[in-house]
């Protein structure tokens, strides 16, 4: 009886301890829902603040880019924990801190705005110092959190460099400021709040909170199911499909890494069930998905920001885009057909196909992209207002079918996501104002580029070398949008005194900053790729580069040839094209092995190579060397060819 009633009394401890254990996993769940509402309530009334101020009342740049920054903080401080051991939905004592810090310097920055105008970098008071620090702080670990540690570095080092410029010996050294100034220009209209956050919080959020509402109505399986139809059938389908669905899908993200998750997460297995290996899987959604950054209407967030520093209308770096993104989508497919010719892939059978009429029932979703399109580039409207009506427009033209619908849930949905999508690049724009800004208070951007030129010993191609590497070495640890900035505030001046004209010299540095994503040894584009994959990083990296080697050669060559930028005469512009198009192809034979339907030896694709290279290049005289030699690759791999079927041997 009294074992009995022990084990009672036990089993009444057990489960009192088990009902306590659901209270607590039952708060804790409660806790985290409270804890997403107020994340999401916060990115809603961001995102329709953005609206409001943008589209229906403006408000003046002072008020907007100081809550922009503000409640993109605020965010960012929910949403990235301090470090991978801190709780996520969670917040404490330092994150709290933090928020109120940035609440406390929005609110003061609104409420002094008038007055703080006059006195920014000049004479500051106590309280200016104070605020200008707490948001130096908290703009430095938002980046932090959001794009690691080098950009905060970077911009420390160029604030410590304000401070101590008696020091730097040379012509890069300067008389110093005092911390009181340093602090108070910074978070100034030439620093913090100067261009690159101007467009982040102006068109490129609205952009993106577009992109959110054309992904949420369903627009990207649209892309992807649209592409699969029209080249599941061919020779390696599957790798035709994620270039094509990787090209309509960056119409409307402009994000490498988001491209290749969202599409690479169905596209790399079927490649790899067609025939292709991991590696080469991987790296093909790579490539295409940084193919999106450069893709009209919407390019990365850097194009928004170049329009801007170079004073053009946006119309003009999308129309500047045409041939080279046409260039770069054809050279793909041509490397991954060959690679299908190779091996023998076919493509997938019809049955496992969507069928066209049945996606063609959904082509209502891309409207919004159309109407973007018309709106910016036809009529040549502000991209604030072609992004409010093509916002407007996505959600009119879901309602056209039942299943794709946008209800209110749907709506809230793509609100927050836009909200939050923007914040690394709110980060990254900020930090880059700080660099911005001591360039301007220390007047060292010319200097910089001063040194750059007699580096380069008044030679362009060697400086454009050097911007190449100095850009694609940046965006390995940093944002496309940051890559950019910074290479473009230190040695874009360099170009333009080299003869370069300013926006070649900006869609020159913007190629490369994309192209960091797929170059090795930090490429996060192909590093997302390998994950899906199961393959090496370092190896998708390197095939990434080979895949995608056409976009390394046209800047190089709208440097010297404007036509490729849609720069010139009707018939120059065409011109370039046709010889340019053959030229990839040619490139493609070169880089596959793979020449009129058999394999190339080395000495054919040496000679294809060259052949490819000439012909991309703009000028007559050039086209005639490559069309030369491509005669001569025909010559003689006829000759092998007969000579080897006489002699019964296999063609090497």
């Amino acid at each position: 009886m009294d074992e009995f009633q022990g084990n009672s009394v036990k089993q009444d401890k057990d489960n009192y301890k088990d009902v306590q254990e659901l209270d607590r996993e039952s708060n804790t769940r409660d806790l985290k829902k409270v804890y997403r509402y107020i994340v999401v309530s916060i990115a809603v009334a961001m995102s329709l603040f953005h609206i409001y101020a943008l589209g229906i009342k403006p408000v003046t740049p002072w008020v907007l880019y100081s809550v922009h920054l503000g409640m993109g903080a605020v965010l960012v401080l929910f949403l990235y924990p301090m470090s991978k051991k801190s709780k996520r939905d969670s917040i404490n004592l330092l994150d709290a801190t933090l928020i109120l810090l940035i609440i406390g310097a929005t609110g003061y920055l609104i409420i002094n705005g008038d007055e703080l105008v006059y006195r920014i970098g000049i004479n500051p008071t106590n309280w200016d110092v104070i605020v200008g620090t707490g948001i130096l702080l908290v703009v430095l670990e938002i980046t932090r959190r959001t794009c690691g540690l080098l950009l905060p570095i970077i911009a420390v080092i160029f604030i410590i460099y304000a401070r101590f410029g008696e020091y730097v010996p040379g012509i890069l050294g300067h008389r110093g400021y005092s911390w009181d100034r340093i602090i108070s220009y910074l978070k100034g209209m030439d620093a913090i709040f100067s261009v690159p956050l101007a467009a982040s919080a102006t068109f490129v959020f609205l952009f993106i909170v577009f992109s959110s509402f054309v992904q949420v109505s369903g627009a990207g399986k649209f892309f992807i199911d649209f592409a699969m139809s029209l080249t599941g059938k061919t020779r390696g389908g599957p790798a035709k499909t994620a270039v094509v669905g990787s090209a309509l899908f960056g119409t409307i993200t402009g994000n490498s890494v988001a491209n290749v998750v969202s599409s690479g997460a169905f596209t790399i297995p079927l490649m790899k069930q067609t025939g292709y290996k991991a590696r080469f899987a991987a790296a093909v959604e790579a490539v295409a998905s940084t193919g999106g950054q450069i893709m009209p209407p919407i390019l990365g967030s850097a194009a928004f920001i170049m329009a801007m520093l170079v004073g053009v209308p946006y119309s003009t770096i999308v129309i500047a885009s045409i041939i080279p993104a046409l260039l770069y989508f054809a050279s793909i497919l041509i490397m991954v057909d060959f690679e299908a010719a190779k091996k023998g892939l076919k493509g997938l059978p019809a049955s496992k196909l969507p069928k066209l009429a049945e996606v063609m029932k959904r082509f209502h979703l891309i409207i919004p992209l159309l109407v973007l399109i018309f709106i910016l580039v036809i009529l040549q409207f502000s991209p604030i207002r072609a992004a409010l009506w093509a916002i407007a427009t996505c959600i009119i033209v879901s309602l056209f079918r039942k299943d794709t619908r946008m209800n209110l849930k749907k709506i809230v949905e793509a609100l927050s996501s836009g909200a939050q999508n923007a914040l690394q690049m709110i980060a990254a724009c900020a930090t880059a104002g700080i660099i911005i800004g001591v360039l301007n208070l220390t007047g060292s951007g010319l200097k910089f580029a001063s040194v750059i030129i007699s580096l380069a010993g008044d030679m362009l191609p060697v400086a454009l070398v050097l911007t190449m590497i100095a850009t694609i070495i940046l965006g390995m640890g940093l944002p496309t949008t940051a890559a950019y900035l910074i290479t473009a505030a230190v040695i874009t001046p360099a170009l333009v005194e080299l003869g370069v004209d300013l926006l070649l010299a900006h869609m020159f540095v913007f190629y490369f900053a994309c192209l960091s994503a797929i170059t090795p040894p930090i490429a996060l584009a192909s590093y997302a790729g390998a994950g899906i994959a199961k393959a090496k990083p370092l190896e998708v990296s390197f095939t990434s580069v080979k895949l995608g080697l056409v976009a390394f050669i046209i800047p190089y060559m709208f440097v010297y040839g404007p036509s490729l930028l849609g720069i010139g005469s009707p018939t120059a512009i065409a011109l370039s094209i046709a010889t340019s198009l053959i030229g990839v192809f040619v490139l493609g034979c070169a880089l596959q092995g793979w020449f009129w339907g058999k394999q190339a030896n080395m000495v054919l694709r040496g000679l294809l190579f060259i052949a490819s290279i000439v012909l991309i290049y703009p000028g007559v005289i050039s086209d005639l060397i490559g069309f030369s030699l491509i005669l001569v690759s025909f010559i003689l791999r006829y000759s092998v060819y007969k000579y080897q079927t006489v002699k019964g041997e296999k063609i090497a």
